[in-house]
């Protein structure tokens, strides 16, 4: 059987789960992932774990945070006086947000906090920070 080697372009099912076991994603149940391996659609640690699988293969493999989304940034987290929040915005702590940026580009927030004074903004990807696990099988593999 052929491995799966950077540039292939795979389909694969998985479940990603937190050290809880806390699942956070899964494809099982809906279409699989397509991604090209080595091309960054992936977290790092996914794409590393794809090499050298095979059609039909299935294992686990635990993605430490600087594989995955990195380690929090606490420069990232901000606190907004209250007065500059819309007033029509029924924001509550766990709401998604998006931003505009300073260069058009969009920022995407969760409300971490709100006080009587601010608003605390978190823009750290929900997963920073944290190891992840995830089951993977490959269904489908094509070389280019």
């Amino acid at each position: 059987m052929t491995q799966v080697r950077k540039g292939d372009s795979v389909k694969v099912h998985y479940t990603g789960t937190l050290a809880d076991g806390t699942v956070f994603d899964s494809s099982v149940g809906r279409e699989p992932l397509a991604v090209t391996v080595g091309s960054g659609q992936v977290i790092a640690g996914f794409d590393e774990a794809l090499l050298g699988m095979t059609v039909g293969e299935k294992k686990t493999v635990l993605i430490p945070v600087d594989k995955a989304y990195g380690a929090r940034n606490e420069e990232m987290v901000m606190e907004v006086p209250i007065e500059q929040v819309p007033p029509d915005l029924d924001a509550e702590v766990g709401t998604r947000l998006e931003l505009g940026g300073m260069n058009g580009e969009l920022i995407r927030v969760v409300v971490s906090a709100i006080s009587k004074t601010h608003i605390t903004l978190d823009a750290n990807p929900p997963l920073a920070g944290k190891d992840l696990t995830f089951t993977i099988e490959v269904l489908d593999c094509t070389t280019p």
